[in-house]
């Protein structure tokens, strides 16, 4: 199939640290341009109508997050068992896959949606969120809540996507949206005076287009997604594969957003000059995050094909080629965020003190990059296979951390609010050195079922 082969590509032939390095390219771009959608927002907010504006949409950040994680693991989890069967060059397994992981997506983010709005306010309020920014705070987090729906349908059609290796359709869309938010964010918040609101209104306008155009476009174009009425039915044992992957990370999204949630209760009792800073760094951060992700999901199709393929040998080589990248990377960054930290930070806000807090936090923080990173290449690798307990097991470790950390190291009294960004990077470590524990524990059973497999296969 001719405009099949233009739109697939199989990762499991060739030269892993080209396949990988390729495939995370448009992914990476894309992922960046993702994130000028709240980079865009808080630019805008924080430089037009000030730094308590870019609190009230910062302050919203964990709880959006967790509303997000709730729909994006299945999507995430349907598209890794999409993978799989497209590694085994199953095309039937591969279009039902697609159809089911539809089926759950077009309800779950409705659900999640509504509730999210109804639960914007109580949930800001259980968070101590300052009262001078509680108002606008509640506004642009209803307003997010709206376009959790849109979020989830671009997540969705782009996960599948990339499990058949396009990386690249995704970035097209993408890219358009974001110079529309841009440009829509300049219009409401800076010549309308719309503020958070207008801010909000425009992220959801341009989700609204990614999401509807990238999935139009994979219909139209990807022959996988091209359906007989027998494509279209129900698949019990592929939906339950689906849910079986999906919820266990969508269970590890949400416990993440909820030690976020923790940590955004300790930043908001410092006041909003902190909590402004901290809305900064954690732009930041967000940016820092995308290497990592994008190499960890380049990992996970990667991964998921080959095991389908059965090439273990391949899967290893993957994993210890993605270490190396990711070190190259965080070595990278260090010295940006040591010795520039006051020049990144100043480009969100023109506060001095925010400004000065910012700059040193990113300081701390840039110290565990390392172990962040870790954290996405075992993550993309383990997900690759099919493990559903790292992820639970993972997000524990986070709650854990963020609960119990932060809160800790404030009361120290040579530490102080720096505690915050101390305890970011101590919950980064603990979660890195879980994770390659369970990878080692996991492989170690993995390769003895697969000698197990082959042995009977040659008693046979």
């Amino acid at each position: 199939m001719k405009e099949q082969k233009a739109a697939v590509y199989r990762m499991t032939e060739g030269n892993p640290v080209s396949l990988i390095i390729m495939f995370s390219i448009p992914m990476l771009i894309g992922n960046l341009f993702q994130q000028v959608y709240n980079l865009v927002d808080s630019v805008v907010v924080g430089q037009v109508v000030g730094a308590d504006a870019l609190a009230a949409i910062g302050a919203t950040n964990s709880v959006t997050f967790l509303f997000f994680a709730l729909c994006n693991g299945i999507g995430n989890g349907g598209g890794i068992i999409t993978s799989q069967f497209f590694g085994k060059e199953d095309d039937g397994a591969v279009k039902s896959c697609i159809i089911n992981t539809g089926y759950v997506m077009l309800v779950f983010p409705l659900a999640v949606g509504i509730t999210a709005y109804f639960l914007s306010e109580p949930i800001l309020r259980l968070l101590e969120t300052p009262s001078e920014i509680m108002g606008e705070a509640v506004i642009y987090m209803k307003i997010m809540c709206v376009g959790i729906v849109f979020v989830s349908l671009y997540n969705y059609a782009s996960s599948m996507l990339r499990a058949l290796g396009d990386s690249k359709t995704p970035l097209f869309f993408l890219i358009f949206s974001c110079l529309l938010n841009t440009g829509l964010d300049l219009l409401f918040v800076c010549v309308f005076r719309m503020s958070v609101m207008g801010a909000g209104i425009a992220t959801v306008i341009s989700q609204f287009v990614s999401g509807i155009t990238c999935l139009g476009y994979a219909m139209w174009k990807n022959s996988y997604f091209k359906f007989s009425r027998e494509d279209l039915k129900y698949n019990a044992m592929i939906t339950g594969k689906v849910l079986k992957l999906g919820i266990p990370l969508s269970l590890q999204f949400s416990l993440i957003a909820i030690s976020c949630m923790a940590l955004q209760k300790v930043v908001n009792s410092y006041g909003k000059v902190t909590v402004a800073a901290f809305t900064a760094t954690s732009r930041i951060e967000q940016i820092i995050h995308q290497p990592y992700q994008t190499l960890g999901a380049a990992l996970s199709t990667f991964t998921g094909q080959n095991y389908g393929a059965n090439k273990m040998d391949r899967v290893k080589e993957g994993y210890q080629k993605g270490i190396l990248l990711m070190l190259i990377f965080s070595v990278l960054m260090l010295p940006v965020m040591q010795f520039f930290g006051e020049d990144v930070i100043r480009f969100f806000v023109e506060d001095e003190p925010v400004i000065k807090m910012g700059a040193k936090a990113l300081r701390i923080t840039s110290f565990f990059y390392v172990m962040l990173g870790m954290i996405y290449v075992v993550r993309g690798v383990l997900n690759g296979l099919g493990d559903s307990i790292f992820a639970l097991l993972n997000g524990i470790v986070e709650v854990f951390g963020r609960f119990i950390v932060p809160v800790m190291m404030v009361k120290i009294p040579a530490i102080g609010l720096w505690g915050i960004w101390w305890s970011v990077g101590i919950v980064w470590a603990l979660s890195g050195v879980t994770a390659v524990m369970r990878y080692v524990s996991y492989k170690r059973r993995l390769m003895r079922r697969m000698n197990t497999i082959r042995e009977e296969a040659r008693r046979i």
